[in-house]
């Protein structure tokens, strides 16, 4: 599936609520389905600066393609970062950097979301891009 057809998916999920409490128990519930991030990667440099919570990203290359795990300490942030996951993951690294994640908006993410957790989410989001485009121009390089 490309970007685009996994933000319209969220979407999507998303609209069957029209109470917030239940898209934050969505949130919630989406983040307790991750797979937990082994120890070995919650280290200082995967720590993602510019969140209130604790958050780390590990990003993994392979065949072209890159791939995300994380962890977070706050509820609601693992569900953001479930999102993320599942919308960047599996993608190669020019595809995330020219992705548009209008999904956000959309689902009203902006406006529901207190300023630290915003601004939080837009640090994960600019993180992954720039492991995107660490691994892009790395491939780059090698080809």
């Amino acid at each position: 599936m490309t970007i685009n057809e996994i933000q319209d998916e969220v979407i999507e999920e998303f609209s069957d609520f029209t109470d917030w409490m239940d898209k934050y128990q969505l949130l919630i519930d989406l983040g307790n389905e991750m797979t937990p991030l082994e120890e070995k990667y919650k280290t200082e440099s995967n720590l993602i600066n510019g969140c209130q919570s604790r958050v780390w990203i590990q990003a993994d290359y392979r065949d072209g393609l890159l791939f995300f795990t994380a962890e977070s300490d706050a509820l609601i942030v693992k569900g953001l970062i479930a999102l993320l996951l599942r919308v960047l993951s599996g993608h190669t690294p020019q595809e995330i950097l020219d992705a548009e994640l209008y999904f956000i908006d959309e689902i009203g993410l902006k406006e529901h979301l207190s300023p630290t957790r915003s601004n939080g989410l837009l640090a994960m989001v600019k993180q992954m891009r720039v492991y995107a485009l660490a691994f892009k121009t790395k491939g780059d390089a090698q080809a």
